[in-house]
């Protein structure tokens, strides 16, 4: 049984990493550490949590022999910190995307895991959950011939005080959710893009964007003369969706990304069209039950820093785009091992939550 400290107890903590964890059979959690007390107790409580560290108590937690890893959903701005130290200390870390706000820093995350030996792991919830595994292998399997463009939306409307408006935690739609429309991108060409462009809007006299911009509009060319756009934003009405189009048909995600979603594919192909809807699966209990089986079997988890870092160079390339108007071309390099079958997780989702 693996032993986590969930760092940082705010919504995504609340609504989806604290009720996933007793689904797995091979997690459990054994502290919260949180800067409001009594708010980090109640929780405890509810999911029968044994600890409640303040964060000036996190580095004798770490120390100890209590737990085997750290789930890290604090702001962007504060992953590397306490990625870092924790790694220091041995202990193995999910963190949040985007793996950091630079790549110094993630550089400096990857070493730590490296020098270490604890594992580091960006948390791509997607890649354990089947929806995303059905539209990998019917791209991989050739049902739609060879994908050559790629297009994907993903927005909603945010909510005025969240901390994801705020610059100083490198905020906004692209980080939080655009993140994901390049990560599909990445692996549905199993590759990494080589030139970015980027055009970013901001509605006057909306508070919530006041630091950041509403939405993002973005294409990105990889090898071989494949092209990908994609939408986010802060300011939209709901929208998840992935489209590829191959050299003999096209395939549609939608839902796509969202972890209350039951994912949809549909395939056409020269001889027809098939729609497959997934079962609603509980998308952290999958990502939690994959790691917690890295660790015990010491078997590195494909997510891993590298990946994260992967996303964060074409992140931070979009951005400067977005800032320059200008086409931003990226060192080409190799893609990793992707997404496999062994990595699929499911189980059904709980209504054991408590929001604070």
């Amino acid at each position: 049984m693996i032993r986590y400290a969930v760092v940082g107890a705010g919504w995504i903590s609340q609504e989806a990493f604290m009720p996933a964890v007793a689904l797995t059979g091979n997690s459990r959690m054994q502290a919260i550490v949180s800067g409001s007390r009594d708010a980090a107790g109640k929780l405890a409580e509810f999911h029968a949590v044994p600890e409640v560290v303040a964060y000036d108590g996190y580095d004798a937690l770490l120390a100890s022999d209590r737990i085997d890893a750290v789930y890290i959903a604090l702001p962007n701005s504060m992953h590397a910190d306490y990625t870092i130290r924790a790694l220091r200390a041995g202990k193995h870390v999910m963190v949040e995307k985007p793996l950091a706000t630079t790549l110094a820093e993630s550089e400096a995350m990857i070493a730590a895991a490296r020098e270490s030996g604890a594992f580091l792991m960006t948390a791509y919830r997607l890649h354990n959950e089947p929806g995303t595994h059905g539209m990998i292998e019917a791209v991989r399997s050739g049902r739609i011939g060879d994908p050559v463009y790629f297009a994907s939306t993903f927005g909603f409307q945010s909510q005025l005080g969240n901390h994801r408006l705020k610059a100083g935690h490198w905020g906004g739609a692209l980080p939080d959710v655009g993140v994901y429309c390049l990560n599909a991108a990445r692996h549905i060409f199993a590759a990494e893009p080589i030139a970015v462009q980027a055009m970013a809007s901001r509605t006057a006299g909306d508070p919530r964007f006041v630091e950041i911009d509403a939405g993002l509009a973005v294409t990105l060319k990889f090898p071989d003369e494949r092209l990908a756009q994609f939408f986010c934003s802060f300011g939209s009405g709901t929208s998840e969706s992935i489209r590829v189009v191959g050299s003999t048909g096209e395939l549609i995600l939608d839902p796509a990304f969202k972890f209350d979603s039951a994912l949809r594919l549909t395939v056409r192909e020269e001889t027809g069209e098939t729609v497959t809807t997934f079962d609603q699966v509980d998308h952290f209990a999958g990502q939690i039950a994959y790691f917690s089986d890295c660790i015990a079997a010491r078997t590195p988890p494909e997510a891993d820093g590298e990946e994260g870092n992967a996303d964060m160079r074409a992140l931070l390339a979009i951005d400067e785009a977005a800032r320059t108007g200008e086409t931003v071309r990226l060192e080409p390099r190799p893609f990793r091992t992707g997404i496999r079958p062994p990595m699929l997780r499911e189980f059904p989702p709980t209504g054991k939550r408590l929001l604070l």
